[in-house]
C-alpha cells in the first residue's frame, strides 16, 4: 500500500472527511483491521484565508510548498490537497517536489465522463468559481461544459461557505438557498452539479434533491484509495 500525504486544515472539517472516508473505504476493500498509510500535514487556514482574499496566490503557494516538501519528507508517495480552491496553485506546488499531486478536478472530470455527464453546475467559493483553472481542467481535459451561478448567487455561496461551513455551523436556511441556485443550474441544463469546495458535502447531500451531485471531497478520497492501493 502507498502511503497518502494529505495536505490539509482548509478547513480542518473538511479535511476530517478525507481521513474518514479513506479509512473507510481501505478497510470496506481490504477488510479485516486494514486502514490506510497517511501522513497528514494541517496549515493554519487562518493564514491562508487571509492571503486568498487579498490575491496574494504566490505566497499562499510558498506555504503549501513547503508543506508538501514535509510530506514528502515523511515518506509520501503522492499528495492529495484537500480543498479546491487551492488547486489554483497546484503546478507550482508540483515544481517544488518530486512526488505527485491527485488532482481533485481530473478526478471530478474522470467521474463526470463515466456518468455521462456533458454540462454541469459548479457550486464552491468565489475563486473557484469566478475563476478558470477549475473550470477549464475539467472542460479541457473532459469535454464538459461547466456553468456557474450568476454573480449575486456566487457571493451567497461563498458567504456561506467562509462564514459557516469552514466553522462547522450548518443552517437550514443556507440549505435552502443552495438548493434554489442549484434547480436554477438544473433549469439552465445542468444535468448534475458539482459540490465544488469541500465543505458542501456538511451541508448538501444526494437525499436533499433529485439532481445528480458529485461530492468531490467524497470522490477526491476515493480515487486517493485507488492510487493508494495500485
Amino acid at each position: 500500500m502507498k502511503t497518502i500525504g494529505l495536505l490539509g486544515g482548509m478547513s480542518w472539517e473538511s479535511t476530517a472527511l478525507y481521513y474518514k472516508k479513506i479509512n473507510e473505504e481501505i478497510k470496506e476493500q481490504l477488510g479485516g483491521l486494514h486502514s490506510a498509510k497517511i501522513v497528514l500535514y494541517s496549515v493554519d487556514f487562518e493564514e491562508i484565508e487571509k492571503l486568498q482574499h487579498l490575491g496574494k496566490w504566490d505566497e499562499t503557494a510558498k506555504i503549501l510548498s513547503n508543506a508538501a516538501k514535509n510530506l514528502e519528507n515523511a515518506s509520501a508517495d503522492f499528495i492529495v490537497i484537500c480543498t479546491n480552491t487551492m488547486h489554483k496553485v497546484a503546478s507550482i506546488i508540483e515544481q517544488n517536489i518530486n512526488i505527485p499531486i491527485l488532482h481533485i478536478a481530473n478526478a471530478t472530470g474522470k467521474k463526470l465522463q463515466e456518468e455521462g455527464i456533458k454540462k454541469v453546475g459548479l457550486l464552491g467559493t468565489a475563486f473557484t468559481m469566478n475563476q478558470e483553472f477549475y473550470k477549464d481542467t475539467i472542460s479541457n481535459n473532459f469535454d464538459i461544459e461547466v456553468i456557474v451561478p450568476n454573480d449575486d448567487d456566487i457571493q451567497i455561496i461563498h458567504k456561506i461557505i467562509y462564514e459557516q461551513l469552514c466553522l462547522g455551523i450548518i443552517k437550514e436556511e443556507s440549505k435552502k438557498q443552495y438548493l434554489r441556485i442549484m434547480q436554477k443550474l438544473h433549469n439552465q441544463g445542468a444535468e448534475g452539479i458539482i459540490l465544488g469546495c469541500t465543505e458542501i458535502g456538511m451541508l448538501i447531500c444526494q437525499e436533499d434533491t433529485n439532481i445528480k451531485l458529485f461530492d468531490t471531497t467524497h470522490i477526491h478520497a476515493l480515487e486517493a484509495v485507488k492510487e493508494a492501493l495500485k
